[in-house]
């Protein structure tokens, strides 16, 4: 009965749209009251628990690179850099947009950064070689996701928090499947401008090389990151740290785009994202310590490993339930609360951490395109002023059709997510 108050009441605040946050610290709070002595300071304490911890200072430190990075310069110079890689190809402007969003994931670490700083640029340019509106929006806002799944990601850092995976691992975990998924959503890209756009340009080495000259501080940043953090140098923690130093440097003193005034906004919005997230973690302890307390997970566990003992088919139904789970909940709260849940029986089936993460994270970015919520949605559309019809199209579910499938072939062969973290351990 407890249990089914819990998510009775986290699930119908859900529906009546109160913020994740609050609703996860009520639900944890009305079965303390309803069912048990406990006093809900209980429900305060593990506020201040959850968030009393060094290595969740890596979430708002990427948060401020990431921001330093797109203002000062470096999402222009990516764009210019993956324009003379792929640009000379059928739709190139839309591959260089799926390119350019694997590069920029390889800074930012989230999704609605990526949808804005590359979007800002690469819509206005495909409808000016006679891409559709429509086309544009779907591809900028698919491209996004790129953004949390090459590595450095903020959900693989709350993955790693709240499961005790290495978050090196699944940063490098990410590289193969990140670089997958870029190059199946080009091919949609590829057809539709083979169909509907003239090719007007042509590869050219000198392009390339000026290009590359002008991105190569931006295409360093990942290299510090997760050198540094394999190298043994520095935690991921500090990886942050120093991440956001080198993107101050970069944009102050190489660039020279940033002033007092911009760092003084990105400031102010990373601090509002990461206390947003702060609030949903340290709320989201709360809701945990009721699931544990009534052995939740292992109840779980019980049912589903009654239901089936095979690896693959536990894995489908957790592919399942979280892209239904990813159109209307935070990325990051539904690691938080989920990840928890599902670890008895991830280590019970003896599946790889790694490859579980990076395939929940995964699951859940295709979330932030997928209707009705999908927050990717809300910024592609939002670069236009326009709609959210104008995003929500036959293009879209094409993007998403590839994309499941990308999600589909790594949970068949895990091995292409592991490969990296085993062969550099």
């Amino acid at each position: 009965m407890m249990a089914l108050t819990l998510f009775g009441v986290f699930f119908g605040l859900v529906i009546i749209n109160v913020p994740i946050a609050l609703s996860l610290a009520l639900a944890a709070a009305v079965p303390l009251i309803a069912f048990t002595d406990l006093p809900l300071l209980v429900v305060v304490q593990r506020f201040f628990t959850a968030t009393d911890s060094f290595p969740f200072m890596a979430i708002p430190f990427f948060m401020i690179a990431g921001g330093v990075l797109e203002k000062g310069g470096v999402s222009k110079r990516l764009v210019d850099l993956a324009m003379s890689i792929v640009g000379g190809l059928p739709g190139g402007l839309a591959i260089v947009t799926m390119v350019a969003s694997a590069f920029f994931g390889a800074i930012s670490g989230s999704s609605t950064a990526t949808v804005a700083a590359i979007g800002s640029i690469m819509v206005p340019a495909m409808m000016r070689e006679g891409y559709s509106l429509k086309f544009a929006l779907a591809t900028v806002a698919s491209a996004g996701y790129l953004g949390v799944i090459i590595p450095p990601s903020i959900p693989m850092v709350t993955f790693g928090l709240a499961t005790g995976a290495s978050v090196g691992d699944l940063f490098m975990g990410g590289f193969i499947p990140g670089i997958f998924a870029c190059t199946a959503m080009s091919i949609p890209a590829y057809f539709y401008g083979k169909k509907n756009i003239p090719i007007t340009r042509k590869f050219s080495m000198g392009n390339f090389l000026k290009a590359f000259k002008e991105a190569i501080w931006a295409l360093f940043m990942p290299i510090i990151i997760l050198g540094g953090i394999y190298g043994g140098i520095f935690t991921p923690t500090e990886a942050a740290a120093v991440a956001c130093t080198y993107g101050l440097i970069v944009g102050f003193f190489v660039y020279k785009e940033l002033n007092l005034k911009v760092l003084y906004e990105i400031l102010k919005g990373s601090a509002s994202s990461a206390a947003m997230i702060m609030f949903i973690v340290a709320t989201a302890a709360s809701f945990g310590f009721v699931i544990t307390r009534e052995m939740i997970p292992m109840q779980v566990a019980a049912y589903i490993t009654s239901l089936t003992s095979s690896p693959i088919i536990f894995m489908l139904l957790v592919n399942a339930l979280l892209l239904l789970v990813g159109t209307f909940m935070e990325t990051n709260a539904a690691i938080l609360i989920l990840a928890p849940i599902f670890m008895p029986i991830v280590n019970q089936m003896h599946i790889d951490v790694v490859a579980f993460g990076l395939i929940m994270v995964l699951n859940l970015a295709i979330g932030t395109l997928t209707p009705p919520l999908g927050v990717n949605l809300f910024v592609a559309a939002g670069l236009q002023n326009t709609k959210i019809d104008n995003v929500v199209n036959n293009h879209l579910w094409l993007y998403l059709f590839v994309s499941i499938a990308v999600l589909l072939f790594l949970t068949f062969f895990p091995s292409v997510i592991t490969f990296l973290p085993n062969l550099l351990n």
